[in-house]
């Protein structure tokens, strides 16, 4: 794709290039994306500029009312946040334009557009590598300056459909202690990316066999990596079958956590089964509490389901089970039958799950606790959550079905206390 080209690519940008002061670059993954055919409705850009970087973003922010950030005073690098693009400017690294982009990481985002001429910068070849689908390090040393770089490799491979060049993975491998190092959060982000994706799970599996996830994930074995494959050979199955569950494996967490259920699935076949441990493995990774939450619930209920199936159970059993895993049910679901376990076998189980008014995987009060101490005349105790308890559970079992027959059930149990 030649320069022009390329400039037709960028028709929804947020701010006019007369902006940007003679010479100006754009550079890493918006050239890269764009020179693939990428596109985004949402915009991020990286300029480098020779000078007064800070200087242009404050002038354009002013200027289109748009928020402003000063990332790093020191090496000139500042935010300008509009409504559909984030943009960075930073000062240039070096007396060139070639020595910055001989600073960064792989080939592939170390090419430059300059908007005013049209010129396309590319002394490492990258554009080469774009068309072979090609991931090649810029140098061992820039890898070796942010270890997080040989994590990002497989990410971006995942996220590009790319392969790694042979050479560059075996330095990656000689260096890949090095990603103990890295700040947690940020290599949470770069998991994040492989845990979600169809695509990453391949990525995140190599990951783990050459060393890049040991530091966090010690107790990962080449056998927990290929669950992660099973996982989503699993999902596919149950999507003929339970295609509802497995949308449900697809939505986050939470509104404001971004991992997946089917991500925490992936999570779950990397920390080791001692849910104790597991804890303490995704908490030094700064996981959520949430995250963490699912993954040792997971880890708790599994064994339960593995040593008793839905058939062997009574509905007492059942209720207790969906109660202890409430909104996990499907991560747990997914790793049974990784484990083994017949989708047959589960069947009954999410047919309960999937069926909002199941009375045992959902089930509805008859009566509050203030109901039933009004009643019975009763005052706040612990005898009142487990009459509440017995209540429900005579409930699924069909000996009770209005609030009438609640209360004086609860009557003749107080009678034998």
């Amino acid at each position: 794709m030649s320069a022009s080209l390329l400039s037709q690519l960028f028709t929804n940008l947020p701010f006019d290039w007369e902006w940007l002061p003679q010479p100006s670059y754009l550079v890493g993954g918006a050239v890269r994306d764009r020179l693939l055919g990428r596109t985004s409705d949402y915009l991020d850009l990286d300029f480098v500029l020779p000078e007064k970087a800070v200087e242009t973003a404050r002038a354009i922010a002013k200027h289109y009312k748009a928020g402003f950030v000063l990332l790093d005073a020191q090496r000139q690098i500042a935010r300008v946040v509009f409504k559909n693009a984030t943009v960075d400017f930073a000062l240039q690294e070096g007396a060139t334009l070639e020595t910055d982009l001989q600073r960064r990481d792989f080939t592939i985002n170390a090419i430059a557009y300059n908007p005013h001429t049209q010129e396309l910068i590319d002394p490492l070849q990258g554009y080469t590598d774009l068309q072979q689908h090609l991931l090649r390090m810029v140098s061992p040393a820039n890898l070796q300056d942010d270890p997080l770089r040989l994590l990002r490799g497989y990410r971006q491979a995942a996220q590009l459909d790319f392969a790694l060049e042979p050479n560059t993975r075996a330095i990656i491998r000689q260096l890949a202690p090095l990603i103990g190092q890295v700040a947690a959060e940020r290599v949470r982000v770069e998991l994040g990316y492989l845990l979600n994706s169809d695509r990453g799970t391949v990525w995140l599996q190599t990951a783990g066999e050459d060393g890049l996830l040991a530091p966090w994930f010690p107790s990962a074995t080449r056998s927990h990596l290929e669950q992660l494959l099973k996982v989503d050979s699993a999902t596919a199955t149950l999507s003929s079958v339970f295609p509802q569950l497995v949308r449900e494996l697809s939505q986050p967490v939470r509104n404001t956590i971004k991992t997946s259920w089917l991500g925490i699935a992936k999570l779950t076949c990397l920390v080791p089964a001692n849910s104790a441990t597991a804890e303490i493995e995704l908490d030094k990774l700064a996981y959520s509490r949430a995250e963490i939450k699912a993954v040792t619930i997971t880890l708790q209920l599994l064994p339960q389901l593995q040593a008793k199936s839905p058939i062997q159970m009574t509905l007492a059993d059942q209720y207790f089970f969906f109660r202890a895993a409430g909104v996990v049910f499907p991560v747990i679901a997914i790793l049974a039958v990784v484990r083994g376990m017949s989708i047959d076998s589960l069947s009954s189980f999410i047919h309960r799950y999937l069926n909002p008014k199941d009375p045992v995987a959902h089930p509805t009060p008859i009566l509050t606790g203030n109901d039933l101490m009004k009643a019975l005349k009763l005052s706040p105790s612990p005898l009142v959550g487990e009459m509440l308890l017995q209540i429900q559970l005579a409930q699924i079992q069909g000996k009770i079905s209005t609030v009438e027959e609640a209360i004086a059930f609860a009557a003749k149990r107080l009678e034998s206390v």
